[in-house]
């Protein structure tokens, strides 16, 4: 036996499906307000700090690694606004070993990017977020026997 589903296809509009003022969830109505994207940007409501995909990238990376090595274990991403913060801890519910962080409004001085450690001691900073990361390659050193 074989059942067959038939449905009426509809055209695709930008159009609500609800006539106007009706609600699709009790307490809401439909509207027809455009926000401007520019009067967005300069709300004073801003929209939160984030790391893009390729920065997330650059970070994630180094945590695999130091998952594999066996020196960090959990870690915590914040959006805030003035500044996106990596945070990474060696075990669940202490204070974070590292924070990576990301403040646009240092950019033009300092450098967008900071590596600060358990103490809040800035490790590094820098404009580049993968010369920042470089504070936790491992220098090889040279051993007399």
């Amino acid at each position: 036996m074989v059942l067959s589903h038939q449905r009426a296809e509809l055209p695709m509009t930008d159009q609500s499906d609800l006539p106007e003022g009706e609600a699709r969830h009790q307490g809401q109505t439909t509207s027809n307000v455009v926000v401007d994207f520019h009067e967005y940007k300069q709300a004073k409501n801003p929209p939160p700090v984030t790391f893009h995909r390729r920065e997330l990238d650059l970070v994630l990376r180094l945590y695999g690694r130091m998952v594999g090595e066996g020196e960090w274990r959990d870690y915590a991403i914040d959006h805030l606004k003035d500044r996106a913060v990596f945070s990474v801890f060696k075990r669940a519910g202490e204070v974070p070993l590292y924070r990576i962080e990301k403040n646009p409004k240092l950019a033009a001085k300092q450098g967008a990017y900071s590596v600060l450690n358990a103490h809040g001691t800035i490790l590094k900073r820098g404009h580049e977020l993968a010369q920042v990361l470089k504070v936790f390659d491992k220098v090889l050193k040279l051993v007399e026997t």
